[in-house]
């Protein structure tokens, strides 16, 4: 990654929002159109010259953020609205909400006490929901043992067998503090909802898959648990669809900001979340 040329400069938070559906993923890298590559070529218009930023995190392909942070290193402040010309600039599946000055070297990344996703499925065809959910065709979900299993993730901290690839990892530990499976009032909508200090490449996505393989009878909880407590990579490894998923919360010890976007309720529709 490059580095920016104003380490010791003024430095800002950006806290943004996106849908992934168009996107290769957050990160800059030559397979594909990233978030990261959008928001840095309409800095480098908005400032004209070459404008690096460093992220919160990194999410898949067509993966959302309803709360993503960046941070950026300036050599002087600018006098204009930065807020107003790169929400003109950027396309409609981006959105800048604040920009924070930091009195200091604050990294968007590294700091970063906690992070929570949330992973949305519906269960019939709907063409208004298709790029905001995964659907998964199932009449009846045993939603009791799901959280039986969800609440598991409490008592492990070693997700070895919920990664993709752990050996490219320093280690694979990762503080779950909460976890929770909820349904709408009709039954027709479930959320998945964690958080955690840190979480490894497709964790959240392979979890959930297991989840769903626990609610529709496929995985019972002995076995999930064994993944937990032996943590070596199964043999089959099914990530649940990437659309499903959003990045919806990121805790600073300084920086503590409600997401702007409220997805439970949005995909609730008349229901509510239980």
């Amino acid at each position: 990654m490059a580095r920016s040329p104003y380490q010791n400069n003024l430095r800002y938070f950006f806290h943004i929002g996106y849908l992934g559906t168009n996107y290769s993923g957050w990160q800059k890298h030559p397979d594909g159109l990233s978030v990261q590559q959008v928001l840095e070529n309409c800095l480098t218009q908005v400032f004209k010259k070459p404008m690096w930023i460093v992220g919160c995190g990194r999410t898949d392909a067509q993966v959302h953020a309803s709360q993503f942070f960046f941070h950026m290193d300036v050599d002087e402040a600018w006098d204009f609205d930065l807020l107003f010309r790169l929400n003109h600039l950027l396309p409609d599946d981006i959105a800048v909400f604040d920009i924070i000055p930091m009195d200091g070297q604050q990294h968007a990344r590294f700091d970063a006490t906690e992070r929570a996703y949330d992973y949305f499925i519906h269960t019939y065809k709907d063409p208004f929901l298709s790029n905001f959910s995964s659907l998964y065709i199932v009449k009846s979900w045993d939603i009791a043992l799901m959280q039986r299993a969800a609440n598991l993730l409490l008592k492990y901290n070693d997700y070895h067998a919920f990664c993709k690839m752990p050996n490219r990892n320093t280690h694979t530990i990762c503080n779950v503090s909460d976890a929770g499976i909820f349904v709408d009032s009709t039954g027709d909508k479930l959320r998945f909802h964690i958080a955690a200090n840190r979480f490894l490449g497709k964790m959240v996505r392979i979890i959930t898959g297991k989840l769903i393989d626990i609610g529709t009878g496929r995985l019972s909880i002995d076995e999930f648990e064994s993944h937990l407590i032996d943590p070596q990579l199964p043999q089959n490894i099914k990530p649940a669809y990437p659309q499903g998923l959003y990045l919806s919360k990121i805790t600073y010890p300084y920086l503590d900001i409600r997401p702007r976007s409220n997805f439970s309720q949005m995909l609730a529709g008349a229901g509510e979340w239980r």
